[in-house]
């Protein structure tokens, strides 16, 4: 297994931003106990999905779920750019063609209960390989593992991966950015999904701007009001200077000893992904 450090700007780290999260983390667990893969769209690049879905993994780990984040957008992929620090050399491309095991792509990252696989490099058919066998065979082993998957994946109004993906996951959401998607535009994206079988379990209105009207001035009021009292525990002090996100505590145990010792034989062959090596179990 990979081992990797996140990097979240200081935005990341609001306090009404990472509330925001919460309920939609809170929302998706009403949807039902077998929403567990879900999958993250947009219509158009630059609305913010890859953003949602690392903040909503983050959320599910943040709250004690076992959680693993998978960029499936294999086109142009914004993850590796934005979030990760250190080296890693494999993603989801070498296992889809077989290059290498699923244990190995998978990266551990500082954050608790957080786990990401990055898309690796480019592949000349995404599309046909997020709807084989091998990717399904994926998405159906991490459920022995995690308590939830969230794929990131392409705006399907670009490309048709994200539908592929779509009707393989548990749910959907769509990110849609505030006054930038026509209400047209958005209701043919959805209706792709739902051509493709996909279930959509809700909406995320992006990138609102919150600095005028009465929903941004209580949301400065709690911000400020709560942020005082608890802005300690979402890693920033009472003058705003950011802390470490996810900085390791003194003393804490080795990090072979927080995961599983159990080796497993793994190969190629499709029956032999029944077990991430290197993650406990999910109870």
């Amino acid at each position: 297994m990979q081992q990797t450090t996140l990097h979240f700007s200081d935005s990341e780290n609001n306090y009404q931003i990472k509330e925001a999260y919460k309920t939609l983390r809170s929302n998706v667990e009403f949807s039902g106990q077998d929403v567990r893969a879900i999958s993250v769209t947009s219509c158009t690049p630059g609305e913010g999905k890859s953003s949602v879905s690392m903040a909503l993994a983050r959320a599910f780990a943040e709250a004690g779920k076992k959680t693993v984040l998978v960029d499936a957008d294999m086109r142009k992929s914004v993850m590796v750019g934005r979030y990760k620090t250190g080296s890693v050399r494999l993603g989801l491309t070498h296992c889809l063609v077989g290059r290498d095991k699923l244990s190995n792509v998978i990266c551990e990252t500082d954050t608790p209960n957080l786990y990401v696989i990055f898309s690796g490099p480019i592949p000349p058919n995404p599309s046909e390989l997020l709807g084989g066998e091998v990717f399904s065979k994926i998405l159906a082993n991490m459920k022995n593992v995690f308590d939830y998957i969230i794929v990131d994946t392409p705006p399907l109004g670009s490309v048709i991966d994200a539908a592929v993906i779509a009707k393989q996951c548990d749910g959907t959401i769509m990110v849609v950015e505030d006054n930038a998607i026509s209400y047209r535009f958005a209701q043919r994206v959805k209706g792709q999904l739902d051509k493709a079988g996909a279930k959509v379990i809700g909406a995320v209105l992006n990138k609102v701007d919150m600095s005028g009207g009465v929903y941004g001035h209580y949301g400065k009021y709690y911000g400020r009001y709560y942020g005082k009292y608890y802005g300690k525990y979402y890693g920033r002090d009472d003058s705003n200077v950011s802390l470490n996100v996810g900085a390791p505590k003194k003393n804490a145990a080795p990090q072979e000893e927080r995961f599983s010792s159990r080796k497993s034989a793994m190969h190629a062959d499709l029956d032999d992904l029944d077990y991430v090596d290197g993650v406990f179990r999910k109870d």
